[in-house]
């Protein structure tokens, strides 16, 4: 069996920081800047049905796909509606995306990637739209061969395709790639149906889904990845 060539990154609390309503910052700008009569928690609140929405259709194979971008501004028309506020969504959208381009890397970050790429080929899988996933990478030291985002393949992690792309860009095979990534759902049941050993990244010590696949291998922060990667995880 071919060793380990090949390490493919996931993004967004893999590689960099973003709590969940960190995007609140933006929503304040955005109310002040629109001079809209309205709280932040209460124009969150009016997003979530429509970003939820989002999340739980957006690997159907049976939907057209939608970005991000798309996505957003829908739940900002949707907030701004059931709050009666007269609000520019392109413009809200346009704010939450410069915000999350922004992203700080975890401390560990450039370290472990610099670490990894001496004896591995390093690339970039995310979920995310192009205008806020390219220039978030410009804050990282290390660069990749290949970057794809779910914009440029036109469909979502789990989706094993979508790994299938990545693992066509590159010119390797599943068993000598890794995959490391932060959610058990997007990030090992996707790797692992596509071929590849998964990474889970655990910072938080969550528990484990029982409905979705075991990741056969766990860190808790990217700095145990240079030595575990060092055991050969395709023998």
């Amino acid at each position: 069996m071919p060793r380990i060539t090949t390490v493919i990154f996931d993004m967004y609390e893999t590689l960099v920081q973003n709590p969940f309503e960190t995007g609140k910052v933006s929503f304040a700008k955005t109310i002040e800047e629109q001079g809209l009569n309205a709280t932040v928690d209460d124009l969150w609140a009016g997003c979530l049905p429509a970003e939820e929405e989002f999340r739980n259709t957006r690997v159907d194979p049976d939907r057209p796909f939608q970005s991000y971008f798309s996505a957003w501004k829908g739940g900002f028309e949707q907030s701004f509606a059931k709050l009666k506020v007269d609000g520019d969504a392109q413009a809200a959208t346009e704010q939450f995306f410069r915000h999350l381009s922004k992203r700080s890397p975890f401390p560990e970050t450039d370290e472990a990637l610099a670490e990894v790429q001496k004896r591995c080929r390093i690339a970039l899988l995310s979920n995310a739209d192009d205008g806020f996933l390219l220039p978030n990478l410009e804050l990282l030291e290390v660069g990749f061969e290949t970057v794809l985002s779910s914009e440029q393949a036109q469909m979502y992690k789990p989706r094993p395709e979508l790994f299938q792309v990545m693992l066509g860009r590159l010119g390797v095979s599943p068993q000598e790639t890794a995959y490391v990534g932060d959610r058990q759902l997007e990030d090992v049941l996707g790797p692992s149906q596509a071929g590849m050993h998964p990474i889970w990244i655990n910072r938080e010590n969550r528990p484990l889904d029982p409905a979705l696949p075991t990741p056969a291998h766990q860190i808790s922060s990217l700095l145990e990845l240079p030595k575990l990667l060092a055991k050969d995880l395709a023998n």
